[in-house]
């Protein structure tokens, strides 16, 4: 079939001969205007947005074409056309392929394709959406080295990083000329007028803002969007847990409690103390907002995990470290610890099957495997 020159990108076919047959002709066009920016967007930005590196022409087009058969499965469990794809929608999906006579490696192709669907909606659409699908396919032929995690003595530098970023001495503790430093300091910080830095200005630089982010998600194990999500109703100081409704969860699926250490609560509380002091918490319900008064979204969270990692030295230079190294890094330490169940209820993984590619991140548990060979 000869497909015009308005249907393709760089060759790649936007609306297949098979996808028409459920589409009217002003589906038609809608269809394919979303498959023409999901394609440029795989071509210029997809491998590596960041870095403006995009995926090649033949890996976009086997993408392209995995992803218009799953539109087309869920338009057909449906019985109509729709763009808005969901997590629900995908792990529907991986659990027909499951039931398929075909390589696992090329379930893991589809699967990939997936991914980059909902690695598009968050970078191109700003959708908040993260996908941890029920069952997870690999390829045997490829090679799969887990993305850097914090290390136990990681998560001790930021636990303690985030107590010290930003902080100023008390203001009666320091001499006249010391007290015109820390106010040029503040002024840069603050972006505002030296002479306009008060004695609040000084008590906020103290803030257990960051602090209090830092130890929740490192204990929670929190995703970028639950950073995004979380509200003061969330917190029970009294028991110790974080209780995250079922409407406000990554995935709307149930409530669940999170357990936090007692050093996180205390922490809590007095964050929760300071944050009835900040105007621009009135009426809103967010734990923490930024300086703009916004949530915090996946992008100002990955300041702060920067900021607070390199007050750490560690090394984001070399090492693979994002925010979710944090959550990674809890799912890991939990599960060599406790076992798979506690770690996927502390970490909010429906499957186990979600927490065993943790399950074996950690290499103390092969140091001592190797120890007990002989």
């Amino acid at each position: 079939m000869t497909h015009s020159e308005d249907n393709k990108v760089d060759g790649i076919v936007l609306v297949s001969e098979d996808a028409r047959e459920y589409l009217n002709p002003r589906q038609e066009v809608t269809y394919r205007e979303h498959r023409r920016e999901l394609c440029e967007w795989m071509l210029a930005l997809g491998k590596n947005p960041d870095k403006a590196t995009g995926y090649s022409h033949s890996t976009t087009k086997n993408r392209m074409n995995r992803l218009d058969l799953f539109y087309r499965f869920i338009w057909n469990r449906r019985g109509r056309y729709t763009q808005e794809l969901t997590t629900d929608d995908a792990d529907t999906w991986m659990r027909h392929l499951a039931t398929e006579e075909m390589k696992e490696s090329t379930k893991n192709h589809y699967q990939k394709a997936v991914y980059s669907l909902f690695k598009w909606k968050r970078e191109a659409r700003n959708k908040d959406v993260e996908w941890e699908p029920e069952i997870e396919y690999s390829d045997p032929s490829t090679t799969y080295t887990p993305r850097d995690y914090l290390t136990k003595e990681d998560r001790r530098k930021m636990r303690e990083a985030s107590m010290e970023y930003g902080s100023v001495p008390h203001y009666n503790s320091v001499t006249p000329s010391e007290r015109d430093k820390w106010k040029t300091y503040l002024s840069q910080r603050l972006q505002k007028p030296k002479e306009e830095v008060t004695m609040k200005d000084w008590q906020k630089a103290n803030s257990f803002k960051y602090t209090s982010m830092i130890h929740v998600a490192l204990d929670a194990g929190l995703r970028p969007i639950e950073i995004k999500r979380s509200n003061v109703h969330w917190v029970d100081t009294e028991n110790g847990v974080l209780r995250i409704p079922r409407e406000e969860s990554s995935k709307n699926r149930e409530n669940w409690i999170v357990a936090l250490k007692e050093e996180t609560t205390q922490i809590l509380k007095r964050w929760l103390d300071e944050r009835e002091t900040r105007e621009k918490y009135d009426s809103r319900d967010a734990l923490w907002l930024t300086m703009y008064e916004n949530r915090y979204n996946k992008d100002s969270f990955r300041d702060v995990f920067r900021k607070i990692a390199s007050e750490a030295e560690l090394d984001l230079e070399n090492r693979d470290l994002t925010p979710y190294s944090i959550r990674h890094s809890t799912a890991t330490y939990i599960a060599e610890q406790e076992g798979l169940a506690v770690a996927a209820q502390q970490c909010r993984h429906k499957s186990k099957r979600t927490t065993e590619k943790y399950e074996h991140s950690s290499t103390t548990r092969q140091q001592d495997a190797v120890n007990n060979i002989d």
